[in-house]
């Protein structure tokens, strides 16, 4: 990269949070979001041009201040970091002009400023994240990002987002404080803050005390963060009662970049020998899914409001998520990792669509949803594709990644860990079943048009965008299971982070 390029590892991180203060100082709503959105546009450019070197001419690095590693702070991003750069900071961009319309309705004027500041912090901190290669940065970007969140979501429209937000708030400072104490005590092992540095010096003392008491740390810290069962009680309450256009943020983004942490942590500093051949962190990640994926989807089912129910749903997608990881083959990191783009689509629009649902008829409730399908066809076929995304349908998203992890599961040895797999697809098919029956087989019920209006450019082009999305990723694999797979070739080949 040149000219002003050669920045892109760091401006893509610098321009959301540089945006968060001007637009506070800006305070008025138009302005505000002509700014955020302009932060958002120039994030994803970066992140696209890191994407380019990262999957052809190597690692892009950035030594801040011109200080090399491991004296000075480092910003090394190679194929796993650009894949979560792209996916955040597109998510974000795209959901952007669904944000001005539904905040419009969902916030009082005078909060809508500070709506588009919190924006920017939530994704300059997940970009920072994922872009970083000292681990005190990480923790920094965590809480960047989780205190902007906290107060996003404190937004919703009713007080049960205070409580949402509250329960988030303890939670994720729990797991925050593990991750900062796992790191403080990798630091005074190695001396060092630098992933790519620790690593090296970590290599051979795996064993000691202090090295396995920051694993365990670290572990459960980003376990909470990543919504692993049964960690994962901050969720269902957060995307519920969250403005729409918040839940479809974070339900894309939040719990991947936590997969992201443990990836980077797991494969380049502990090392995967380390990790997969001599604890017993894969059966222990394989038990949790299972129960995640069959647990959740059981609670999906008894849901009467759809948001909890795909709420719900997460937790059991990230079982699938964390099942292929504990699988320790790049096959199955493979399939994690295309999981990971592919559930981000489809839950980023699903959410997205529950808003147009909850606009348009007043709540998100099965009773509300009754005859849907006649007072707003389009939203509700756009429900059932991302429905069937989840499921694992083929022609969706969905399908790909899940035909991924079944076959890395042949591959390991483990039939019956396939067969739980189909079995809770078929758990995932009943709830959503559920809103097809209501919303095709039902009468419209009292209220079907409570919140009528025309549907604004602003709402329904991002909508459109990310049900196609869900649909092209079903035919086109590149952006997934293409990427995915060098991904995780670098990774399992040793390579430093």
């Amino acid at each position: 990269m040149t000219g002003w390029m050669s920045h892109a590892p760091v401006l893509q991180v610098v321009l959301p949070l540089l945006a968060a203060p001007i637009i506070v100082l800006l305070r008025g709503s138009k302005r505000s979001f002509w700014v955020c959105a302009l932060a958002m546009l120039g994030a994803f450019v970066c992140a696209a041009s890191v994407l380019g070197q990262a999957f052809s001419g190597g690692d892009a690095v950035y030594a801040m201040g011109s200080w090399p590693a491991p004296w000075g702070i480092e910003y090394r991003i190679d194929r796993l970091g650009a894949m979560f750069l792209i996916l955040v900071s597109a998510v974000a961009l795209a959901v952007m002009p669904y944000a001005r319309a539904s905040i419009a309705d969902e916030l009082d004027p005078d909060q809508h400023y500070l709506f588009y500041a919190l924006w920017c912090l939530c994704v300059g901190g997940l970009m920072g994240i994922a872009a970083t290669g000292d681990a005190f940065n990480v923790f920094v970007f965590l809480e960047i990002s989780s205190l902007a969140t906290y107060a996003l979501i404190a937004l919703g429209r009713d007080r049960r987002a205070l409580f949402a937000a509250y329960q988030y708030l303890i939670m994720g400072t729990v797991g925050a404080t593990f991750i900062v104490i796992g790191i403080g005590v990798l630091y005074m092992l190695t001396g060092t803050l630098n992933l790519a540095d620790m690593a090296e010096r970590l290599a051979g003392h795996e064993q000691t005390r202090g090295a396995l008491a920051a694993f365990a740390f670290l572990s459960v810290g980003i376990a909470l963060k990543l919504a692993l069962f049964p960690l994962h009680l901050w969720l269902p309450n957060a995307y519920t009662h969250a403005p729409s256009a918040v839940a479809s943020l974070l339900s894309a983004t939040a719990t991947k970049v936590a997969v992201y942490l443990m990836i980077r942590f797991y494969y380049s500093v502990f090392g995967i020998d380390e990790v997969f051949a001599v604890q017993p962190v894969g059966q222990v990640l394989i038990l949790l899914a299972v129960l995640g994926m069959f647990v959740a989807s059981y609670t999906a089912i008894r849901q009467h409001d759809l948001r909890q129910m795909f709420a719900y749903s997460s937790v059991a997608q990230v079982g699938y998520i964390v099942l292929g990881l504990g699988l320790g083959t790049q096959a199955g990191l493979t399939a994690s990792l295309a999981h990971v783009i592919n559930h981000a689509v489809s839950k980023g629009a699903l959410f997205m669509l529950l808003g147009l649902m909850v606009w348009r008829l007043g709540g998100a409730g099965l009773d509300r949803a009754r005859g849907m399908a006649r007072t707003m066809p389009w939203t509700s076929f756009g429900i059932v594709v991302c429905g069937l995304s989840l499921i694992g349908v083929p022609g969706t998203a969905g399908f790909t990644s899940k035909w991924a992890l079944m076959t890395a599961c042949l591959e390991a040895g483990q039939p019956v860990l396939l067969a739980l797999t189909v079995l809770s697809s078929v758990l995932a098919m009943i709830y959503v079943w559920q809103f097809v029956r209501v919303a095709y087989f039902e009468d419209p019920g009292d209220g079907a048009d409570a919140g009528a209006g025309r549907l604004s450019l602003w709402r329904s082009a991002p909508t459109v965008l990310m049900v196609a999305a869900v649909l092209a990723l079903g035919w086109y694999t590149a952006p997934s299971l293409g990427f995915a797979a060098e991904a995780a070739a670098r990774l399992m080949s040793g390579a430093a982070p």
